[in-house]
């Protein structure tokens, strides 16, 4: 017998918060459920915090549910005020439009939208044109103003000042649910455990109006040990799309997650099954566990950016830090053979490719001996390269600190 897939679920540490938990259960031990997750379009990528819903989707339509991704083209003029200090970015349709279609073309390698296996939707597609004197009417009878100001959402923006611009905004997402549950027979709403206060608007709205069953769920937000969000770096965010995180950037990122958060990661980012993972949880506390980081970075990799790129990001990592740095596939930049004659600065090459932000920065870095060439600390802020420092096949390896690494290569 197939498994509940709220067990699956439950077991990979995804669930939070449930409506009701014992109809939820029941209610997807048949196939069949069609459910939301809505996905806010405020940048051209979708990032590692909108992977964990994408997985969400993915072991509910193994299950035999139906996946609806909802794309705010329509909230997204609005902005979500939750877990936010201040008011989003006004941003124009065109850009909304434009950021939907990338989002779709990436969450198509985790879900199978084929055959209407999944659905695709665009709530500006139903709240741009709304009549707001007719929305009033119908939807805000059912909200109330002192019940929605106890909301966490709510509550921690009103000391610093709370639009009524965004007040609208658990109103226009209780009414997708409630759009959704009239055209799509959809009666659960997922989301992260941030969006809590917006789905018991969309459950409860559709109870009163359609007096019919409607539930809502919440999983865990892809925090650390420490409780902070994870997905970001020094550069920013870790974004799904390559040409915003480059794929070697992002096998690295889980390749050094923090022990305390590689299982949980493997829980919630892979399909690995839970026996194998349960095994590699055995190896905390010892070294070994590097090897789970491995395996962590390549199946993330592998799901967001196919096998072929995972395996050459994992043949990178593995020739850079085990074969003392050579690789084919590591970043390279070429020096020409006659400008090695009067030498060419070290420290420009390592600006111009991206290594160091400024020679100044670079010049600090060789001050406090974390700039290496050859495997040799570089002590010379001017240094300057020639043709000794290269091998017989004219390249040389720069790193800075443990893990920047750069072929200079003569052409």
């Amino acid at each position: 017998m197939e498994r509940n897939v709220y067990d699956i679920l439950e077991e990979r540490g995804y669930i939070s918060q449930a409506t009701h938990k014992e109809e939820i259960y029941e209610m997807l031990g048949k196939p069949g459920v069609s459910f939301y997750i809505g996905f806010d379009p405020t940048a051209d990528s979708l990032h590692v915090g909108h992977f964990v819903q994408m997985m969400v989707m993915s072991h509910m339509q193994k299950a035999g549910h139906r996946p609806i991704a909802l794309m705010g083209g329509g909230t997204a003029m609005v902005g979500d005020p939750s877990g936010r200090t201040d008011m989003r970015q006004m941003m124009t349709v065109e850009t909304i439009d434009h950021n939907v279609e990338c989002f779709k073309k990436q969450m198509g390698k985790v879900v199978d939208f084929d055959d209407g296996k999944a659905l695709i939707v665009n709530n500006g597609d139903w709240l741009r044109d709304l009549n707001y004197i007719e929305f009033l009417r119908d939807i805000g009878p059912h909200f109330s103003v002192n019940k929605m100001l106890t909301a966490e959402c709510y509550k921690q923006r009103l000391e610093k000042g709370l639009s009524f611009l965004e007040f609208n905004y658990m109103l226009m997402q209780s009414y997708d649910f409630y759009y959704l549950h009239q055209k799509y027979d959809c009666c659960l709403e997922l989301g992260g455990d941030d969006q809590w206060s917006n789905i018991i608007g969309g459950v409860e709205l559709i109870r009163r109006k359609d007096q019919a069953p409607a539930y809502g769920l919440t999983f865990t937000l892809l925090t650390n040990s420490e409780g902070k969000k994870m997905g970001k770096t020094a550069k920013g965010a870790v974004w799904l799309d390559p040409n915003k995180t480059p794929v070697y950037d992002f096998y690295q990122y889980w390749r050094n997650v923090d022990d305390a958060d590689v299982i949980k990661c493997m829980k919630l980012l892979t399909f690995i099954p839970m026996e194998e993972i349960n095994e590699y949880e055995k190896l905390m506390g010892s070294a070994a566990i590097n090897e789970a980081k491995k395996r962590l970075a390549y199946e993330v990799t592998k799901i967001v950016h196919g096998e072929e790129q995972a395996d050459i990001a994992k043949k990178t990592t593995e020739d850079i830090f085990e074969n003392k740095g050579r690789s084919d596939d590591m970043k390279t930049v070429e020096v020409e053979a006659a400008a090695l004659k009067d030498g060419v600065d070290f420290a420009q090459i390592l600006v111009d490719a991206g290594l160091v932000k400024s020679k100044g920065e670079c010049k600090r870095m060789i001050e406090q001996k974390g700039v290496y060439l050859n495997d040799v600390v570089v002590e010379d802020k001017f240094y300057m390269l020639t043709e000794k420092d290269f091998d017989e096949n004219g390249e040389a390896i720069a790193r800075k600190g443990k893990k920047g690494y750069l072929k200079i290569k003569v052409s």
